[in-house]
């Protein structure tokens, strides 16, 4: 898959974005970059903390290392865009949906790094969807911004995925990326209170 193929991105996961949530994040700009802004600093620190657990696998803290910066340059490019147009940095409460999908995860080794590989693997393409739904609605130099992380959004995905499949050797994760699949679909379609860069369409009173 070339790095800009966003339809593989599509195809690999179980659902769109709904429209509900592209009009909220249109709707409430500086609430999406927040939320941005905390996703790639948790973001890096997942990385982080990967690498520290699995000290061992120098292939894997290799990637993960680079991961990280990568994350953390993201966070100081987003906060840039914000201090530039005056929206205060401040740190929000998670969205269910990194939770949701972590609650598949198994406790036991490999598996639980799979699966931990596995969920990243899902919430980097539903990234890289998510800037793509919503590039076109934002303004200009959000909406370029937004359209140039779609790169390296699907490349994060592949790696996550890559890594998940040699974490696995010779097991077949297909029916695991299946069950994370269809759970990262149902988080996605069911409705939220509050607006968040991973939440659901917003119910009716939200948007009111």
């Amino acid at each position: 898959m070339r790095s800009t193929d966003i339809e593989a991105v599509r195809a690999f996961l179980g659902c769109p974005t709904p429209e509900g949530w592209i009009a909220a994040a249109v709707a409430e700009p500086a609430l999406l970059l927040t939320d941005h802004a905390n996703c790639e600093k948790k973001a890096a620190g997942t990385a982080l903390n990967l690498l520290f657990r699995y000290s061992t696998d120098t292939t894997l803290m290799d990637w993960l290392s680079r991961l990280a910066r990568e994350e953390l340059r993201h966070f100081e490019q987003v906060l840039a865009i914000m201090r530039k147009r005056g929206i205060p940095f401040r740190p929000l409460a998670a969205a269910r949906y990194a939770g949701g999908l972590r609650a598949l995860v198994r406790t036991h080794e490999p598996a639980k790094l799979v699966d931990t590989l596995i969920a990243g693997a899902f919430i980097e393409a539903r990234s890289c969807e998510r800037f793509a739904a919503v590039a076109p609605w934002l303004d200009a130099e959000l909406g370029a911004f937004y359209t140039k992380l779609l790169a390296s959004e699907s490349r994060h995905f592949r790696a996550y995925l890559s890594a998940a499949e040699r974490a696995a050797g010779s097991k077949d994760i297909s029916g695991r990326v299946a069950e994370f699949r269809a759970r990262e679909a149902e988080l996605i379609e069911a409705p939220d209170a509050e607006f968040r860069f991973h939440s659901g369409p917003m119910v009716a009173s939200a948007v009111a």
